[in-house]
Formats: structure tokens, C-alpha cells, sequence
């Protein structure tokens, strides 16, 4: 049965509002969203190209702490601001049972970027991170299942620095989150 967020819908943030309310990290998100280039004129006709439809929503769960959220999102927001699909941002800490519907390994990874159809329906599922960044973490979990071991700390360090490598240092990560946002839009 497919999840049904109609009680969430128009309860969040706008994008401009959780920008201006964030309280960390808010001028390294500015960068990532000032710094975004579309990667090619296909992909930004694709999204421009949305205003045709008034059938989709996008609910995001996320927060300012968070450096994924930081990182993904300002590509999210700018990919979809020409789009005419709403976009809304709920604060992972005032929305547990909402992200708690979301596990990712069965834990609360953010951020969790949600597609619905007007009756809030979830169409499809973004997140937290890029297809290639996120396969470094799902090695480390398949690889060190026991969070108690005594190497599970140091291994996590090594993973996450090999993510920060896969993100790399520039923007070119931003067209892999183009490219699986409109992926997984054309399904629906």
C-alpha cells in the first residue's frame, strides 16, 4: 500500500523560509545555491517543463545541522524553482513520525526529498544523498553491522572522508542529483 502524506501537505516550510530560518550553516547552503549551473539545457527544459502538470508535490525532510541537507537540497530547490511544483521542507526534530516512515538502513538519514500526487500519495523517493555517495555508505553498513564493535567508529571515519572524495570538490555532483531527480520524476 502506498504511503498517504495528506495530512502534510501545505503544513511546511517554503524553501525561502527554511533558508531564512536556518540557524547553522546557512551561508555554505547560499553557496551551493548561488553556485548552481545547470548541467545542460535538456535537463533544465525537463523541469521547466513541469508547469505542464499540477499533479506533483515535493515534501522535503531535512535540517540545518545536517551536511547532506546542506549540500543536496540548494540542488533540489533550484531544479524544481522554475518547475511549478510546490516544495516544501518539514525540520526532521518537529517531524519524527514523519521521517521515522523514511528509514534509510533503519536509520533517520536525511534529507528525505518525497514526491506525492495532490492527494499526497508518495510517488517516489530521493535521498540523502547521491546514487554513487550513498553506495559508500551502503558498503560501510553491509560491511560493519555491528555499531558496537571496536572498529566501528574508525571505519565510519574512513567512510565518511571516501564520501566527501565521491561528492568531490566542486559542483559536478550537482547534475548526478539532476540527473536521478529526473529519473525518478519521468516514472511518474
Amino acid at each position: 500500500m502506498s504511503i498517504n502524506l495528506a495530512e502534510k501537505l501545505r503544513k511546511g516550510l517554503k524553501p525561502q523560509q527554511f533558508i531564512d530560518s536556518m540557524e547553522k550553516n546557512q551561508e555554505q547552503f547560499l553557496s551551493w545555491y548561488n553556485g548552481f549551473e545547470w548541467d545542460n539545457e535538456d535537463d533544465k527544459a525537463f523541469f521547466e517543463s513541469l508547469n505542464n502538470r499540477d499533479d506533483l508535490r515535493c515534501l522535503i525532510i531535512g535540517a540545518d545541522w545536517c551536511g547532506d541537507v546542506v549540500r543536496n537540497i540548494p540542488v533540489v530547490f533550484r531544479a524544481l524553482e522554475n518547475s511549478g511544483v510546490p516544495v516544501e521542507v518539514f525540520i526532521m526534530e518537529q517531524h519524527l513520525d514523519f521521517i521515522d516512515q523514511f528509514l534509510t538502513f533503519g536509520g533517520r538519514s536525511i534529507p528525505v526529498v518525497l514526491f506525492t500526487d495532490t492527494g499526497g500519495f508518495v510517488l517516489g523517493q530521493w535521498g540523502p544523498r547521491p546514487e554513487h555517495v550513498q553506495a559508500v555508505m551502503k558498503k560501510f553498513k553491509a560491511e560493519n553491522p555491528d555499531r558496537q564493535a571496536p572498529d566501528y567508529d574508525d571505519n565510519m571515519k574512513v567512510t565518511r572522508a571516501e564520501m566527501m572524495r565521491q561528492y568531490g570538490e566542486g559542483r559536478g555532483y550537482q547534475a548526478h542529483i539532476v540527473k536521478e531527480l529526473r529519473e525518478l520524476i519521468s516514472t511518474f
